[in-house]
């Protein structure tokens, strides 16, 4: 259907279906609210694109016999379904800027620092990547394990698991190579 501009200044409006629409908007945002945690941005935010979906797909809806608001419904849980999975999306890797800035050695001669954090990072390369990230995580950035197994997805027990066999395995490593403790 066409919009004139002779129907936008008389405020007639050309869709039919926009007070249907417009209508079912409390009823969709009481529903969202609840849904999201009463987050009033994030209901906002997908009702107002569960409600643009509507719009532009006016068209191709049947609003004579079927109700927009289920259709309505399913648009905007499926939107705080993406919404809640985009949010749960962990980065893979360590980046540098996870790494705490270095604290001012005590030694007189910063060479021993490099060399020592040159060994380690060659040790910390020769783990898997699980047992690595759960090594650097834990014990390098000093992050509490219930943290970090929430962040990665797995159970606490297992990232204990890995971080004692990631430990275990960096000191065989550096035994090795004649590393000693000190």
């Amino acid at each position: 259907m066409e919009h004139t501009a002779d129907q936008a200044r008389s405020g007639s409006t050309a869709a039919p279906w926009a007070d249907l629409l417009a209508a079912e908007r409390e009823v969709l945002h009481r529903f969202i609210s609840g849904l999201s945690d009463n987050d009033p941005h994030r209901a906002e935010d997908i009702v107002q694109e569960a409600m643009l979906r509507a719009w532009q797909s006016a068209e191709a809806l049947d609003w004579e016999s079927r109700p927009i608001r289920l259709w309505l419904f399913t648009v905007a849980r499926r939107l705080l379904i993406d919404d809640w999975r985009k949010n749960r999306a962990v980065p893979v890797g360590i980046a540098a800027e996870g790494f705490p800035a270095p604290v001012a050695a005590d030694t007189a001669d910063p060479s021993d620092r490099i060399l020592d954090r040159l060994v380690l990072v060659e040790a910390l390369r020769s783990l898997d990547r699980i047992h690595q990230e759960a090594v650097v995580h834990v014990h390098l950035l000093g992050r509490p394990g219930a943290e970090v197994a929430r962040a990665v997805g797995i159970p606490g027990g297992t990232l204990k698991s890995r971080t004692h066999h990631g430990v275990r395995s960096l000191r065989r490593h550096l035994a090795d190579r004649g590393v000693v403790a000190s």
